[in-house]
């Protein structure tokens, strides 16, 4: 009873925690403009199935995708085991499930057991793919210590808690065969049954191996839960809603501001009445809290994978920019801002943006605008999006285009085209060739 109650506490301590915690970033990603993404619900449902359930994006990488699919697929499936185990801890049972399901069950605990390995597997892979091997994608300016660090940290977790689970499992498994206190025959164990042997032959020290790895499973699962809001594993949470509320429009169409086209269609029109769209605080972006809750939502969702980056022509030339970095900066600053309203009050200003304080003019002109990054996302992220938003301010607000744009800008201005010549000389080439 003793046990039940401490372990009650502890689930409802953490369970708490996480909601606080989850809540934080929830009211973080609402400081962001409205935008509708509701349109097209079965395309979206058939979007989110697909590259958030079924990993599709993750194929242009094939080693990459085997690894994190074992990883991504034993994580949900394990967690049918964990509902076993809270219920063993809230009613002092042990493998409730075994009775109910019967024979079933077997197959279940023996499926787990092998997908735990693999999981262990991959994870050790993934250790050294980052810490010996050093892929590039890996490392660049924004990978500092923290980021380093939290995907290790992950990675060592998930690593101690499949050793616990399998430990525990073996444990059991040598208890059944000596028909030891509660311990009845329940559940196959290929894993753990190889793994037995190097245990102790004592009942009682297996029953104290058996529970201490319970417990650490357990406690390291609800400890795990309350970490991922301060880790980039929170993508396992906002993954499905980022997909679900992806951008269906097609890559490189820009958004129009209402109240611009408004005065363009008046310019045209003169009869033209425009429709009242409130008032415009700010042409484009300057801080994270002019983007939209989606695109503060896919701050929070990105796995700093580098995918993007690796892929993006002017990292790869050598210049500042990196689309990871613009997703982390944005999330970094978003974060600040939510945690100085916590502290100070809604009405808060600090003297810090994101443009400029976080992210600098030369990485937002250095982009291309290809799309490469959007394509090469796993769960649909947009930072070009963001990009584009903060130019717009730089140019609509500040008029600070580079000397090339504003260039280009006169022409259009003056002579209806991007180039210097006329309207009226046009068709000069034609004629020559002629």
């Amino acid at each position: 009873m003793i046990g039940q109650i401490i372990f009650i506490i502890i689930l409802g301590f953490a369970v708490y925690l996480f909601s606080k915690n989850a809540a934080k970033v929830r009211r973080n990603i609402l400081l962001g403009k409205d935008t509708d993404r509701s349109d097209q619900p079965a395309l979206r449902w058939k979007t989110m199935a697909k590259v958030a359930l079924g990993q599709t994006k993750m194929t242009k990488r094939p080693v990459a995708a085997v690894l994190h699919f074992f990883i991504y697929i034993g994580f949900v499936i394990i967690n049918l085991e964990v509902l076993e185990i809270m219920i063993d801890g809230i009613f002092g049972s042990h493998r409730i499930f075994s009775g109910p399901l019967g024979s079933l069950y077997s197959v279940l605990i023996g499926s787990f057991e092998i997908l735990a390995l693999l999981v262990l597997i991959s994870c050790v892979v993934f250790l050294i793919r980052r810490n010996i091997l050093k892929l590039k994608r890996f490392s660049g300016v924004e990978m500092k210590e923290w980021p380093k660090s939290d995907a290790n940290y992950i990675l060592c977790i998930e690593i101690l808690l499949m050793t616990a689970f399998l430990t525990m499992n073996a444990a059991d498994y040598k208890l059944q065969t000596v028909h030891f206190g509660h311990y009845l025959a329940a559940g196959s164990f290929p894993i753990g049954s190889l793994i037995a042997p190097i245990l102790p032959n004592g009942p009682h020290v297996l029953a104290g191996i058996e529970r201490g790895c319970w417990w650490f499973h357990i406690v390291g699962i609800l400890a795990f839960l309350n970490y991922l809001p301060y880790s980039k594993h929170f993508h396992i949470m906002l993954a499905f809603p980022n997909t679900y509320y992806s951008n269906l429009n097609p890559k490189g169409q820009f958004t129009n501001m209402a109240s611009v086209t408004n005065e363009v269609k008046a310019m045209l029109d003169p009869s033209f009445v425009p429709e009242n769209t409130g008032e415009v605080s700010r042409f484009g972006v300057k801080d994270a809290t002019d983007l939209t809750w989606k695109n503060l939502m896919e701050a929070y969702t990105c796995t700093e994978c580098g995918r993007c980056t690796s892929v993006c022509p002017a990292n790869i030339t050598g210049k500042l920019l990196s689309p990871r970095k613009i997703m982390m900066d944005t999330r970094d600053r978003i974060t600040e801002v939510g945690n100085n309203i916590h502290k100070h009050g809604k009405d808060h200003v600090d003297d810090k943006t994101l443009l400029d304080t976080y992210i600098t003019r030369e990485e937002l002109w250095a982009c291309t605008s290809c799309n490469a990054c959007v394509e090469a996302c796993p769960v649909n992220i947009n930072p070009l999006e963001i990009i584009t938003e903060m130019r717009r301010y730089i140019v609509m607000e500040e008029s600070q285009a580079p000397a090339s744009l504003n260039n280009m800008f006169g022409n259009v201005e003056n002579n209806g085209a991007p180039w210097k010549y006329s309207q009226a000389d046009r068709l000069n080439w034609a004629e020559k060739g002629n």
